[in-house]
């Protein structure tokens, strides 16, 4: 009959029956529904610079990407990343083969995976990792091979242990997925520990897709360094960064994608074929975005700053181990010194008891018990928010 489907087989392709409902979605409708506030999902809660926000009015009152923009991204924006690359990290690219735009990171992420994998292909990726990587990596196909960071010390932040990453490389091993400053544990890859990756990169002749969205948030004594910057990477390493991250305007969904024109046109052929183009108009705010003097990164950094350590202060002080982050906006909390150890059910008990909504770092691990008793923060909010979300989480001391 019309509108039956047979039983002996899934509606959902196999390859993403794991994947149900995101935990973003399911603890942002908590918050809703219990009035607490979301310091869970990574967005901030007031827009970025009001010039570039009228850059983008002014774009679409002028009729400048309302209609289909270049499939590659405005030549603008191509070369505003172009730009921003050598200003920033002396990496030198061609906006014209070497510079993709795309719909956020996040589909440069799949486009990338997509484009450069076989079924089969292995992938090692830092292990708590950001959930769409998962989800991208089995829809290409391909295998995911988890390489946990874990704490150094207690409340001193995780570390990579490059003895464990050479391990997990086999001969069916295609591709690194790394992605620094780290969500959600706030590492940033150190100069050394970078060197090691390329040098393991070049000789198992391996791809590499670093995912750099917070590449302006770092803090203290914390470098953001491209690999890309390293012996024989520019050319086996594709680099992704964002305009949501840095310049608060994540619902603008404005991405890039940087590498050597052979990697560039294959993230093409396949990113051509999810979105085609998107973000018209605010692709020439972004452009003029990039262009912001150094005092824009540098005052963000200080903000952002602040609101972590009242935040971290907060969470100590409620009884947290605080792991403070080098990067991101995001810090990680063990809810062990609690008498908690299951952060799914601290996280969905946590608005009823605290008016606070957090995520359980559970679910960005394939080990689930590894990351069990850990739970996430974002402090990209107002400081009267976070000074409230402090007074709130202080009642589970008392």
């Amino acid at each position: 009959m019309a509108g039956m489907t047979s039983s002996a087989r899934p509606l959902l392709n196999r390859r993403l029956a794991e994947f149900g409902t995101t935990i973003f979605a399911e603890m942002s409708a908590l918050a809703v529904r219990t009035g607490s506030i979301n310091l869970g999902q990574g967005f901030p809660d007031t827009d970025g610079p009001e010039e570039i926000r009228e850059a983008a009015v002014r774009a679409l009152r002028d009729g400048r990407g309302n209609q289909y923009p270049p499939g590659p991204g405005i030549p603008e924006l191509r070369t505003a990343v172009a730009e921003h690359q050598l200003r920033r990290y002396g990496l030198s690219y061609d906006p014209d083969t070497e510079v993709l735009v795309t719909a956020g990171a996040t589909e440069a992420i799949a486009a990338a995976l997509l484009a450069l994998l076989e079924p089969g292909d292995e992938v090692i990726a830092l292990e708590p990792y950001y959930d769409s990587y998962a989800a991208c990596i089995a829809m290409a196909g391909g295998k995911r091979v988890p390489v946990t960071l874990r704490p150094h010390q207690e409340g001193a932040g995780f570390r990579l242990d490059l003895g464990e990453l050479r391990d997990a490389v086999t001969p069916r091993t295609r591709l690194l997925l790394l992605n620094t400053p780290h969500n959600p544990t706030g590492t940033v890859l150190t100069r050394p520990e970078l060197a090691e990756i390329a040098r393991l990169a070049v000789e198992h002749d391996l791809l590499v897709v670093t995912d750099e969205v917070y590449e302006h948030l770092v803090y203290d004594d914390a470098e953001h360094i491209p690999l890309a910057t390293f012996p024989g990477m520019r050319e086996r390493t594709v680099s992704i960064s964002s305009a949501g991250k840095t310049f608060s305007f994540t619902g603008w969904k404005v991405g890039w994608v940087t590498a050597a024109p052979g990697l560039v046109t294959a993230v093409r052929s396949a990113k051509q074929f999810l979105t085609y183009v998107s973000s018209g108009p605010f692709q020439y705010a972004v452009a003029e975005a990039l262009a912001l003097p150094d005092t824009y990164f540098e005052t963000l950094r200080a903000d952002l700053r602040a609101k972590r350590d009242l935040l971290a202060s907060g969470l100590a002080q409620a009884g947290f181990t605080v792991f403070r982050p080098a990067g991101t906006y995001f810090i990680t909390t063990d809810i062990r010194p609690l008498g908690e150890g299951d952060g799914f059910a601290f996280c969905r008990a946590l608005p009823e008891r605290a008016g606070v909504v957090a995520i359980p770092n559970a679910v960005f691990y394939d080990h689930r018990e590894t990351g069990a008793p850990f739970v996430r923060f974002a402090f990209c909010k107002q400081l009267h928010v976070l000074e409230e979300a402090v007074s709130r989480l202080k009642r589970l001391a008392s």
